[in-house]
């Protein structure tokens, strides 16, 4: 039983955490709020200890150390040094609840991959988990689209999820009643579009999870389920409409293809461009419609004039969405050659905003890591990314791209921040490399 609970954990982690977002604005809804919500949220980390501690007690003999494992174990010690370290030495000024939740979430995907590379996962085993994860995709896609047809906006400000955003995360935002405003395609103020948030809550995260789970359909062998089910998750994909993954998918398939050595995913990886390209376009015209309450078109004429005229061309870098990351990802690269030293957990990205610090560095995993733990944090786990794919290429093509799929996503995203791409992901491209290599890939399970 005890080798059965680390492979058991993992895969209540995968469904678990495609859930997670939706149930915690419903308990704030329903009145779990402040520190009782944060003892239930950590169920995540508390599962995953669980998890580890019995797959050390089950581990047989300590697996050969891979170059993969020195730099992910080389990040994980930056990472608690400079949680170690005196913010005053530094020049941080997180408070100690922000470091802790900076290092919970850094090193979350590392004590994922330590779980992956412990635990033996058989051919039955890569199927359960490969076919909970086509189960996520399809369910976060359906559920998707029925929401942003069927489901009222106004619901969602009513809801519990405004309050958690905002009083739970520390996210404030202002133009859509609470909700964050990139649920919205702001075509016009008359008839903007919404996007596909699902339970993630979130368009960008659930598009990123869905790019995991198309490569994993495109690597499986093609069955009748499979096809169908892509369709559907890749309808979730387009209804999203978040542009970093439109280009990162095409990338990825050109890594299967490499892999595979394989015309059909370039086939693939063009159709994709071509459709993503197309739907940008077509999407303010053909996407689900809503309406702006007077306080929401207030704010939104408030802000655009303040920030002046920008570029309404969706493939115009002038554009504001575009322009918005673009920023962001500049000025936390020149916060960090500044700074190359880092200031210490807990001054980036959400632990800095829902505590009160200064946001040094935000939105992209690099610039967040380098601000946290400094130049030398960022390159282990930069470092520790080529090496997993390195590792990866004769094991699995799927976990290959989506390591690679991930690495690039990281540019313009806190990719870690995505509790169930750090878990899923780095957890099997761990249980990948420990496995023979003379064994079949794990996408031939299913």
């Amino acid at each position: 039983m005890t080798r059965r609970v680390p492979a058991l954990a993992l895969l209540a982690l995968v469904v678990g955490l495609a859930l997670h977002n939706l149930a915690m604005a419903l308990l704030w809804e329903a009145g779990v709020r402040d520190t009782a919500l944060d003892v239930v949220a950590a169920w995540k980390e508390a599962l995953l200890l669980v998890a580890l501690v019995a797959a050390l007690a089950a581990v047989g003999t300590r697996p050969d150390l891979c170059w993969a494992d020195r730099l992910a174990l080389a990040y994980g010690v930056i990472v608690v040094v400079y949680w170690l370290l005196p913010q005053s030495w530094l020049g941080g000024e997180a408070t100690v609840r922000g470091e802790l939740y900076a290092l919970r979430h850094h090193l979350l995907p590392l004590g994922a991959y330590l779980l992956g590379r412990l635990i033996v996962l058989d051919r039955p085993w890569w199927r359960r988990i490969g076919l909970a994860i086509v189960a996520v995709g399809v369910g976060l896609a359906a559920w998707g689209l029925v929401d942003v047809y069927l489901v009222p906006l106004r619901w969602w400000r009513d809801s519990g999820a405004p309050g958690w955003f905002e009083e739970q995360l520390g996210l404030a935002y202002r133009c859509l009643s609470g909700l964050p405003e990139n649920w919205i395609l702001n075509t016009d103020e008359d008839s903007p579009a919404r996007r596909l948030v699902s339970t993630f809550l979130s368009p960008l995260a659930t598009s990123y999870a869905l790019v995991v789970i198309l490569l994993l359909l495109v690597c499986a062998r093609r069955r009748w389920w499979t096809v169908a089910a892509g369709a559907v998750v890749y309808a979730g994909f387009l209804w999203a409409h978040t542009r970093a993954a439109f280009l990162v998918l095409p990338v990825a398939l050109l890594v299967v293809a490499a892999l595979r050595r394989s015309w059909a995913p370039v086939g693939l990886a063009v159709g994709s461009a071509v459709v993503s390209a197309a739907f940008v376009g077509l999407f303010p015209s053909i996407g689900p419609e809503t309406t702006y309450t007077e306080t929401e078109l207030a704010c939104l004429r408030e802000n655009a004039a303040a920030e002046g005229e920008a570029s309404d061309d969706p493939f115009s870098r002038g554009e504001s969405s575009i322009s918005s990351h673009l920023s962001a990802l500049r000025d936390g690269i020149e916060t960090v050659a500044r700074h190359p030293w880092g200031y210490g957990l807990g001054n980036a990205g959400v632990s800095a905003s829902r505590t009160g610090a200064e946001v040094k560095a935000g939105e992209s995993t690099y610039t967040e890591l380098g601000v946290d733990a400094g130049v030398l944090g960022m390159v282990a786990f930069v470092g520790w990314l080529v090496a997993l794919c390195l590792a990866l290429l004769r094991r699995s093509a799927w976990l290959t791209s989506s390591v690679a799929a991930v690495a690039l996503l990281g540019l313009q995203t806190d990719v870690i921040g995505i509790h169930w791409l750090s878990v899923a992901v780095f957890a099997l491209a761990g249980a990948a490399i420990g496995s023979d290599r003379g064994a079949p890939p794990p996408e031939d399970a299913l």
